[in-house]
């Protein structure tokens, strides 16, 4: 679409500036803390397309603070933020970022805090209400439905497998078994539970046609990002040029 793309183009503006003030104070472990240690916020811009976040370590007047600055770097461009969609809001109430709901919370079991990444609440909708579109009873062919719940299925949860989502995927598999379930009954004028367990399914439980099974969610593995601390190398550092070939 155009319009992402102007906004992408139109934001780095935004970029060039974080860029300037972190690695003008913030670009070394030195600096921050020293900024910590008199009271002074840190903070990183984190962006994506036209979606963007500024995390900051400090109080919430530097990160309102921060708001009005990114404000009026934007206004130039002809861009403002968005007051429905623009908030300053505690790490440990979270936020909504790419479709991620990120929070900080106590880790069960532990007294550690932990930063954990959820679907939000709005893309879980998303994803069942595609699923409900798909699965209707106007939809003639079985294998051409697993085809098509599968694909959404799949794409769904590689997107979302970086993070806290197990019970999530499960809660998903539930809903669209259910669903097909429903399809199947209305397909075939109403049959009963059990005679759809044992003419329709495989071993009792699988939906499948001609070769084509069911995509369990819940079966897609969860691979957490590896924590790296400081190892993590950051975009805003200062260019160097090539050395010379021998």
């Amino acid at each position: 679409m155009l319009s992402p793309l102007l906004a992408n183009i139109a934001l780095s503006v935004l970029d060039e500036w974080f860029m300037a003030e972190h690695q003008e104070t913030m670009a070394t472990v030195r600096q921050r803390d020293n900024r910590r240690q008199r009271g002074v916020a840190n903070w990183r811009l984190i962006r994506y397309a036209d979606d963007w976040v500024a995390l900051v370590n400090g109080a919430r007047q530097d990160a309102e603070r921060l708001r009005e600055q990114a404000a009026a770097v934007l206004a130039p461009m002809g861009l403002r933020l968005s007051g429905a969609k623009t908030l300053v809001t505690h790490l440990d109430d979270g936020f909504v970022f790419l479709g991620h709901h990120i929070q900080r919370r106590r880790k069960r079991g532990s007294r550690r805090w932990t930063v954990y990444t959820y679907p939000s609440k709005k893309a879980v909708n998303r994803v069942i209400a595609k699923v409900r579109a798909l699965i209707h009873p106007g939809q003639p062919d079985l294998r051409t439905l697993l085809i098509r719940v599968n694909a959404v299925i799949r794409g769904w949860c590689n997107y979302f497998r970086h993070g806290s989502s197990k019970r999530t995927f499960s809660y998903l598999g539930h809903y669209v078994w259910h669903r097909l379930y429903w399809w199947l009954r209305k397909r075939h004028g109403g049959m009963s539970w059990r005679k759809i367990r044992t003419r329709l399914l495989d071993n009792g439980w699988e939906i499948s046609a001609q070769g084509i099974v069911l995509l369990d969610a819940a079966s897609i593995p969860v691979t957490r990002y590896r924590w790296r601390a400081w190892d993590i190398p950051t975009p805003w550092s200062r260019r160097t040029e090539p050395s010379p070939a021998a």
